[in-house]
């Protein structure tokens, strides 16, 4: 036993064409069932993230989002879980700057049921940890950083060709592999699943952040689930510090307003931990 009390399941939207994860028997207790849709030919993309009360996902000064969720042991669980699923794990520049000597493997976030991650992933079929995608623009990240240089997970940096012949100036380690994706304007969406894609067989891609990055899914209709923990916090804004919501540099609402469907809704103490579907149902 790990020592972490299981999630309240409230609400599961009956879900007959999902295929079960086969989760250890701890993961199973914690967490209850875990399922996904068949999509044959086509990753599987999906999100995690954490807000405020009054929907602030970042501080503003370059804190991650422990501070959001008031470090819930709960909401790590669950990142540990989605990461051990996961074959790929994409996070942009501006996420690893907030947190720079993290890794982003199920066992850096909840190191208690590291051996039921791993058996969840031998289970899978997937032995390795999942590939990690750091997407730049600029190239403007620090190739020093332990995400970089621990090989404790495969690396994969998503860039233009400007950000390439910047970071080949840096030097990345032999460990990490480099995609271009389309020219020196904003990354898309669509190149970075495409870049994923070349790179690796996925069946299921993560998407961790940032709001600019989750935003450029949203807005390519790419997303298919996501998984948001509600903290119990209300953090305000005000004029002096950018604080972001789930969403940045996009506007849907009310051109094109994008709507998802409640697919489930579990508890973890005062934190909500819900999951909602953006797809052809939904």
């Amino acid at each position: 036993m790990s020592g972490i009390t299981p999630l309240e399941s409230l609400y599961d939207e009956p879900r007959d064409e999902a295929v079960a994860a086969p989760l250890p028997a701890e993961l199973a207790r914690l967490y209850g069932q875990l399922q996904f849709p068949a999509h044959p030919g086509r990753p599987y993309v999906i999100s995690n993230f954490v807000a405020t009360l009054d929907g602030v996902t970042a501080l503003g000064d370059e804190s991650g989002g422990g501070a959001i969720s008031g470090f819930s042991i709960h909401d790590r669980m669950v990142m540990g879980l989605l990461r051990a699923v996961a074959d790929a794990v994409v996070i942009g520049a501006g996420t690893l700057r907030a947190d720079p000597a993290h890794i982003w493997t199920s066992e850096s976030i909840y190191a208690p049921l590291a051996a039921e991650y791993r058996a969840l992933r031998a289970a899978l079929g997937k032995p390795r940890p999942p590939l990690t995608v750091i997407v730049t623009g600029r190239g403007s990240v620090d190739t020093a950083l332990p995400v970089f240089q621990s090989g404790q997970a495969p690396v994969l940096v998503v860039t233009t060709p400007q950000g390439a012949a910047e970071l080949r100036k840096r030097g990345l380690p032999p460990s990490c592999a480099m995609a271009v994706a389309g020219d020196d304007g904003p990354i898309t969406a669509r190149g970075v699943v495409d870049a994923v894609a070349r790179h690796q067989r996925s069946d299921i891609i993560l998407v961790e952040g940032g709001p600019r990055l989750l935003g450029a899914f949203f807005d390519e209709r790419l997303l298919d689930e996501l998984f948001l923990t509600l903290a119990p916090q209300v953090a305000g804004r005000d004029a002096g510090v950018e604080r972001p919501g789930l969403v940045a540099g996009r506007l849907f609402a009310p051109e094109r307003p994008v709507w998802g469907r409640l697919l489930s809704v579990k508890r973890g103490g005062s934190h909500l931990f819900l999951r909602y579907g953006f797809g052809e149902k939904d």
